[in-house]
Protein backbone atom coordinates (compact mmCIF):
# COMPACT_ATOMS: atom_id res chain seq x y z
CA UNK A 1 0.00 0.00 0.00
CA UNK A 2 1.50 3.34 -0.82
CA UNK A 3 2.58 6.06 1.76
CA UNK A 4 0.03 8.70 2.23
CA UNK A 5 1.18 11.62 1.47
CA UNK A 6 1.25 14.57 3.68
CA UNK A 7 1.53 17.64 1.54
CA UNK A 8 -1.40 16.96 -0.88
CA UNK A 9 -4.53 19.11 0.41
CA UNK A 10 -7.51 17.07 1.25
CA UNK A 11 -9.68 19.87 0.01
CA UNK A 12 -9.77 21.98 -3.05
CA UNK A 13 -9.80 25.66 -1.82
CA UNK A 14 -11.79 27.95 -5.04
CA UNK A 15 -9.08 31.08 -4.98
CA UNK A 16 -11.47 33.06 -7.38
CA UNK A 17 -12.66 36.18 -6.26
CA UNK A 18 -16.55 37.25 -6.71
CA UNK A 19 -14.98 40.07 -8.39
CA UNK A 20 -13.57 37.40 -11.20
CA UNK A 21 -14.86 37.26 -14.79
CA UNK A 22 -14.43 35.04 -17.85
CA UNK A 23 -15.35 36.25 -21.15
CA UNK A 24 -16.07 34.56 -24.54
CA UNK A 25 -15.93 36.25 -27.82
CA UNK A 26 -18.65 35.46 -29.70
CA UNK A 27 -16.42 33.72 -32.61
CA UNK A 28 -14.90 31.44 -29.91
CA UNK A 29 -18.36 30.14 -29.38
CA UNK A 30 -19.38 30.21 -33.30
CA UNK A 31 -15.83 28.30 -34.12
CA UNK A 32 -17.44 25.43 -31.36
CA UNK A 33 -21.06 25.32 -32.52
CA UNK A 34 -19.46 25.15 -36.00
CA UNK A 35 -17.68 22.27 -36.00
CA UNK A 36 -19.84 20.65 -33.53
CA UNK A 37 -22.57 20.83 -36.22
CA UNK A 38 -20.67 19.47 -38.63
CA UNK A 39 -19.25 16.46 -36.75
CA UNK A 40 -23.04 15.26 -36.66
CA UNK A 41 -24.04 12.62 -39.71
CA UNK A 42 -25.85 13.94 -42.43
CA UNK A 43 -24.86 17.42 -42.52
CA UNK A 44 -23.93 18.14 -45.91
CA UNK A 45 -22.72 21.91 -44.90
CA UNK A 46 -23.45 25.26 -43.69
CA UNK A 47 -24.76 28.10 -45.14
CA UNK A 48 -25.45 31.93 -44.19
CA UNK A 49 -28.88 33.06 -43.19
CA UNK A 50 -29.57 34.77 -45.95
CA UNK A 51 -30.27 32.26 -48.06
CA UNK A 52 -28.83 28.90 -50.07
CA UNK A 53 -26.71 31.05 -52.36
CA UNK A 54 -23.96 30.69 -50.29
CA UNK A 55 -23.19 26.85 -48.77
CA UNK A 56 -20.03 26.56 -47.44
CA UNK A 57 -19.00 23.04 -46.94
CA UNK A 58 -17.53 21.22 -44.36
CA UNK A 59 -14.05 22.33 -44.26
CA UNK A 60 -14.70 26.07 -45.57
CA UNK A 61 -15.27 28.95 -43.16
CA UNK A 62 -16.53 27.08 -40.21
CA UNK A 63 -18.43 30.75 -38.40
CA UNK A 64 -20.53 30.81 -41.54
CA UNK A 65 -24.23 29.55 -40.90
CA UNK A 66 -23.89 30.42 -37.14
CA UNK A 67 -24.96 33.08 -34.88
CA UNK A 68 -24.34 33.26 -31.09
CA UNK A 69 -25.99 34.89 -28.53
CA UNK A 70 -23.85 35.34 -25.51
CA UNK A 71 -24.53 36.52 -21.82
CA UNK A 72 -22.47 36.40 -19.04
CA UNK A 73 -23.47 32.96 -18.07
CA UNK A 74 -25.72 31.37 -20.94
CA UNK A 75 -25.86 31.51 -24.52
CA UNK A 76 -28.21 30.73 -27.55
CA UNK A 77 -27.03 29.71 -31.22
CA UNK A 78 -28.81 29.69 -34.40
CA UNK A 79 -27.14 27.18 -37.25
CA UNK A 80 -27.99 27.34 -40.91
CA UNK A 81 -27.60 24.00 -42.27
CA UNK A 82 -27.89 21.82 -45.70
CA UNK A 83 -28.82 18.41 -44.79
CA UNK A 84 -27.69 15.46 -47.44
CA UNK A 85 -30.36 13.89 -49.79
CA UNK A 86 -31.80 10.80 -47.47
CA UNK A 87 -30.68 11.74 -43.94
CA UNK A 88 -33.69 11.78 -41.88
CA UNK A 89 -34.03 15.54 -41.21
CA UNK A 90 -35.35 15.77 -38.01
CA UNK A 91 -32.85 12.72 -36.58
CA UNK A 92 -30.10 15.11 -38.41
CA UNK A 93 -31.61 18.58 -36.71
CA UNK A 94 -31.90 17.02 -33.20
CA UNK A 95 -28.37 15.39 -32.93
CA UNK A 96 -27.09 19.16 -33.81
CA UNK A 97 -28.87 20.52 -31.02
CA UNK A 98 -27.35 17.94 -28.47
CA UNK A 99 -23.39 18.05 -30.32
CA UNK A 100 -23.54 21.90 -29.91
CA UNK A 101 -24.99 22.02 -26.69
CA UNK A 102 -22.72 19.61 -25.00
CA UNK A 103 -19.89 21.34 -27.03
CA UNK A 104 -20.29 24.48 -26.23
CA UNK A 105 -21.68 23.69 -21.99
CA UNK A 106 -18.36 21.40 -21.89
CA UNK A 107 -15.61 23.79 -23.63
CA UNK A 108 -17.28 26.89 -21.99
CA UNK A 109 -19.02 26.49 -18.99
CA UNK A 110 -21.69 28.37 -20.21
CA UNK A 111 -25.44 27.32 -20.05
CA UNK A 112 -27.28 26.75 -23.56
CA UNK A 113 -30.34 28.37 -23.24
CA UNK A 114 -31.57 27.30 -27.27
CA UNK A 115 -29.95 25.94 -30.17
CA UNK A 116 -32.36 26.89 -33.01
CA UNK A 117 -31.53 24.77 -35.57
CA UNK A 118 -32.50 25.96 -39.55
CA UNK A 119 -32.63 23.66 -42.46
CA UNK A 120 -32.06 25.78 -45.75
CA UNK A 121 -31.96 23.18 -48.35
CA UNK A 122 -31.19 19.20 -48.96
CA UNK A 123 -27.36 18.46 -50.86
CA UNK A 124 -27.48 15.51 -53.60
CA UNK A 125 -23.60 15.97 -53.87
CA UNK A 126 -23.07 12.47 -51.76
CA UNK A 127 -25.85 10.71 -53.68
CA UNK A 128 -23.91 12.59 -56.98
CA UNK A 129 -20.53 11.27 -55.89
CA UNK A 130 -21.89 7.64 -55.05
CA UNK A 131 -23.48 7.03 -58.25
CA UNK A 132 -20.32 8.25 -60.11
CA UNK A 133 -17.98 6.05 -57.88
CA UNK A 134 -20.15 2.79 -59.09
CA UNK A 135 -20.45 4.10 -62.84
CA UNK A 136 -16.59 3.77 -62.59
CA UNK A 137 -15.91 0.74 -61.27
CA UNK A 138 -18.96 -0.71 -63.46
CA UNK A 139 -16.58 0.86 -66.28
CA UNK A 140 -13.29 -0.64 -64.49
CA UNK A 141 -15.02 -4.10 -64.33
CA UNK A 142 -16.02 -3.63 -68.20
CA UNK A 143 -12.31 -2.89 -69.32
CA UNK A 144 -11.04 -5.96 -67.65
CA UNK A 145 -13.61 -8.14 -68.42
CA UNK A 146 -13.14 -7.09 -72.37
CA UNK A 147 -9.01 -7.26 -72.49
CA UNK A 148 -7.81 -9.95 -74.95
CA UNK A 149 -7.35 -13.09 -73.10
CA UNK A 150 -3.76 -15.03 -73.52
CA UNK A 151 -4.52 -18.34 -75.07
CA UNK A 152 -3.52 -21.65 -72.81
CA UNK A 153 -0.87 -24.32 -73.92
CA UNK A 154 -1.49 -27.30 -72.42
CA UNK A 155 0.60 -30.52 -73.23
CA UNK A 156 -0.86 -34.37 -72.75
CA UNK A 157 1.63 -36.92 -72.27
CA UNK A 158 0.74 -39.86 -74.59
CA UNK A 159 0.04 -40.48 -78.24
CA UNK A 160 -0.77 -38.16 -80.28
CA UNK A 161 -4.91 -38.12 -81.69
CA UNK A 162 -5.44 -37.77 -85.35
CA UNK A 163 -6.42 -34.17 -85.09
CA UNK A 164 -3.14 -33.61 -83.70
CA UNK A 165 -1.16 -35.26 -86.39
CA UNK A 166 -3.76 -33.39 -89.02
CA UNK A 167 -3.04 -30.16 -87.59
CA UNK A 168 1.20 -30.97 -87.26
CA UNK A 169 0.81 -29.38 -83.33
CA UNK A 170 2.16 -32.76 -82.15
CA UNK A 171 5.70 -33.15 -82.04
CA UNK A 172 7.33 -35.13 -84.82
CA UNK A 173 7.85 -38.23 -82.15
CA UNK A 174 5.47 -39.79 -80.03
CA UNK A 175 6.13 -40.09 -76.58
CA UNK A 176 5.93 -43.47 -75.13
CA UNK A 177 4.94 -44.80 -71.73
CA UNK A 178 7.65 -45.31 -69.02
CA UNK A 179 6.90 -49.30 -69.53
CA UNK A 180 6.95 -49.47 -72.80
CA UNK A 181 10.53 -47.93 -72.54
CA UNK A 182 11.66 -50.33 -70.30
CA UNK A 183 10.20 -54.12 -72.34
CA UNK A 184 12.35 -51.97 -75.10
Amino acid sequence: MAAKKDNLPLTINDDTEATSTITYANDVVSVIAGVAANEVEGVAGMCSGSGISEVFGRNKNITKGVKVELGTEETSVDIYLIIEYGTPIQTAALNVQENVRKAIETMTGLHVVRVDVHVQGVSFEKEKEDTLVGLESLNSHKEETTKPQKPMHVEFEGEPTPAEEHTGDAESTPVTDEKEQAEE
